[in-house]
Formats: C-alpha cells, structure tokens, sequence
C-alpha cells in the first residue's frame, strides 16, 4: 500500500479498536483497579458478592498453574505400521489410496471411475466412493469444484482410434472422513491404504502422484 493507504489503515484499525466491546475479563480487571483506587482513598467500595471471591488476577493465576501442569495426550498410540488405521499418524492428515481394477490389472490410485452421462463431476466423485470403497465411509466433500487434475494417454493397443480418443483426463475432488471403515469388495478394489503426504511416492507412479501433491502441498 502507498503511504496514506498505510495511514488511513491503521487508522481504520484504531478506530475499530476502540469501538470494540470489552470481554468480561476485561471488565473485572477495571473493577478491580476501581476497587483498589477506593481503598487506597481510605473509602469502602461496594463489593458484589458473586465477583468478590476472585480477582481478575487470581483468574489468571489458576488459568497459569493449569497450563503448566496440562500433560499432551501421546500423539503414538502403536498404529503407526498399521496402514488400514487412521488413527497411525494422528499429528499429519492421511490420504485414502486403493488398489483399483485399471484395464487388465491393478493400481495404486485414489477411488477412481467413469463419469456418466449427464452426471456432474462432484457426483461422479461420490457415486465412485461408494462403489469404491462401500457405503458404510460417511465423507464431507469440499465443494462442487475438482481441486485438481491429472491426464495420460492409453496403452498403443487400447486406444480408440474410431473416435480419436488417445486419452484421459482424471479430475480429482477433496473429502473429509467424518465416520465409518473402507470395505473392499474384492473384484473392484482388492486393498486400501491411509497414508501420509510423504508415503505416496512408494506406491503411486511418479506422474500421477506429482498431481497428487500439487493439490497438497499446504497440508
């Protein structure tokens, strides 16, 4: 910002700054500044019953020594080497991967499939997951929007050269594991892994999982 837009900023921060309500807190350390000033003139103040029990300060004192003696709960609870447990690495997020039926074999990837014909890309992504991975995982989708993309072409033998279709194009959306357990059903989805951002390249190709990141990369 230029000079007077700094200026006319801080001043609009000031003025929001002193408009703004006081907390109860707050308010209890002016009360109890009122009430020492009084005592000091040799003056009474008049006490509130419900307030006079603990002080502003005293709040803070309690609030201090409960910090100092809270204990973390351990963040290792012994899941660590067991990749179907989302509980394994409780300090990072985890990353749903399957290994799907793609053509003849099968591949490490994220829950992928076919968009059908009048089908919206966000339904398309919750329609794969259930098929995928079984009704029972509950998930909260961010949004309509895919939040990143991933293209490659098909095989020489496995393109369709009628109607000059030489690739695919895999769009990829975002969901949040509210409940529930992947339930694999052999034929489409013979296994599943959570792991964690620097897991991936073991088993995604290098390619698809450079995608992977892309849209990763601030988690």
């Amino acid at each position: 910002m230029a000079p007077i837009e700094n200026k006319f900023s801080r001043l609009l921060d000031q003025i929001e700054f002193e408009r703004s309500l006081k907390s109860d807190h707050e308010l209890r350390h002016e009360l109890d500044r009122r009430q020492a000033e009084l005592l000091k003139k040799g003056e009474v103040p008049e006490l509130d019953e419900e307030k006079s029990t603990q002080t502003a300060q005293d709040f803070e004192d309690i609030c201090q020594e409960e910090l100092s003696n809270f204990k973390f709960s351990p963040r290792v609870w012994g899941y660590e080497s067991d990749v179907h447990s989302v509980e394994r690495k409780l300090d990072s997020s985890l990353l749903l991967l399957v290994k799907q039926k793609l053509g003849d074999g099968f591949v490490w990837a994220l829950p992928h499939g076919l968009r059908n014909e009048g089908e919206a890309m966000h339904q398309t992504a919750e329609r794969v997951l259930k098929e995928a991975c079984g009704s029972d995982l509950k998930v909260r989708f961010y949004g309509f929007a895919p939040c990143g993309f991933y293209k490659y072409k098909y095989p020489s033998k496995a393109r369709l050269q009628e109607s000059g279709t030489v690739g695919a194009k895999v769009f990829f959306f975002k969901a949040e594991l509210l409940s529930g357990a992947v339930q694999c059903n052999g034929t489409l989805v013979k296994e599943f892994k959570w792991l964690g951002k620097d897991e991936l390249a073991t088993d995604l190709q290098r390619e698809y999982c450079r995608s992977v990141m892309s849209f990763l990369i601030d988690e």
